[in-house]
C-alpha cells in the first residue's frame, strides 16, 4: 500500500471518528443552525422594514444567511481541536502510525460537510419565509461549489486556531472573526449606503465577494469581479490555514 492511501484510509477513519462525535453530541449541529436563523429571523421580520435594499428583503438577505451559517458552522471545529490537544489523543496519534495530515484532514472535512448540511437546512427555512431564487440549475451548481469551497476554508483556518489556542476558552474567541466579519459586509445592507470608511472596509473584506456572488446566483444581480475575488480569499483562507496548522501541528 502506497503513502497517498495510507493517508487516505488514516484521513477515512479519522473521519469517521469526527462524524461519530458529531452524532453523539447533536448539540453542536442544532447551535450552529439555532444562532443563524433566530438572527435571519430577527433581520427579517424585526428589522428589515427599516432597510431599503431593493425587493423582498428576504431574498436581499439570503445570501449573507447562508454565509452567517457558515461561519457559525466551523466555529465548532476550533473547540474540537482545542478539545482533542488538552485530552492528550493528539499525542497518542504521534505515537501511532497515522497520518499526521489525516488527523487534520478529519476535522476539516468533518466540519465541511456539517457546515453544507447546515447550510442546505438554512435555505430550506429561507424558503418558507418567502425566498424565491431565480437560481436554475446551472446557477445552484455554482452556489453548491462556492459553499464547499468557503466551508473548506474556513474549516482549515478554524482548525489552525484550534492548535494556536491555548486553552478551550481561548478556542472558542478565537473564531469570532469569522463570525463578526459577515455583519459588516454586504450581508445585511447594501455597501453604497454606508459611510466611505466603512464601505472601503466591507468591500474589501473578504466575506463580501463571497456574498455578492452567492447573490448574483441566487437572485440574478450583477456579480462583476466579485467572483474572482471570492475564489482568492478562499484560497488565501485555505492555504494559509493548512499551512499554519500543519506548522502549529508538527511542532
Amino acid at each position: 500500500m502506497t503513502s497517498l492511501s495510507h493517508a487516505v484510509n488514516d484521513s477515512a477513519l479519522m473521519l469517521g471518528r469526527n462524524l461519530r462525535h458529531t452524532l453523539r453530541n447533536p448539540s453542536t449541529l442544532f447551535g450552529s443552525l439555532l444562532v443563524p436563523i433566530i438572527l435571519i429571523l430577527v433581520f427579517v421580520y424585526i428589522l428589515g422594514g427599516a432597510f431599503t435594499a431593493g425587493g423582498e428583503y428576504v431574498d436581499y438577505i439570503a445570501p449573507g444567511g447562508l454565509v452567517l451559517t457558515m461561519g457559525y458552522g466551523v466555529a465548532s471545529t476550533a473547540i474540537a481541536v482545542a478539545n482533542d490537544m488538552a485530552d492528550g489523543i493528539i499525542a497518542r496519534f504521534r505515537t501511532m502510525a497515522i497520518s499526521r495530515a489525516a488527523v487534520l484532514t478529519g476535522h476539516v472535512v468533518g466540519s465541511s460537510l456539517r457546515t453544507v448540511v447546515c447550510v442546505a437546512l438554512v435555505i430550506g427555512v429561507l424558503l418558507i419565509m418567502g425566498f424565491r431564487p431565480s437560481a436554475g440549475f446551472a446557477e445552484w451548481l455554482g452556489v453548491a461549489g462556492v459553499v464547499v469551497m468557503m466551508a473548506l476554508a474556513t474549516s482549515w483556518l478554524t482548525v489552525a486556531f484550534g492548535l494556536a489556542a491555548k486553552t478551550v476558552e481561548g478556542a472558542s474567541f478565537a473564531t469570532f472573526p469569522l463570525v463578526f466579519l459577515p455583519f459588516i459586509s454586504s450581508a445585511f445592507a447594501p455597501t453604497n449606503t454606508m459611510p466611505a470608511a466603512v464601505r472601503w472596509f466591507t468591500d474589501n473584506q473578504p466575506f463580501t465577494p463571497v456574498i455578492e456572488t452567492l447573490r448574483g446566483l441566487l437572485i440574478g444581480t450583477p456579480i462583476g469581479d466579485s467572483w474572482i475575488w471570492a475564489v482568492i480569499w478562499c484560497a488565501l483562507m485555505a492555504f494559509g490555514g493548512y499551512f499554519w496548522a500543519r506548522a502549529l501541528f508538527n511542532r
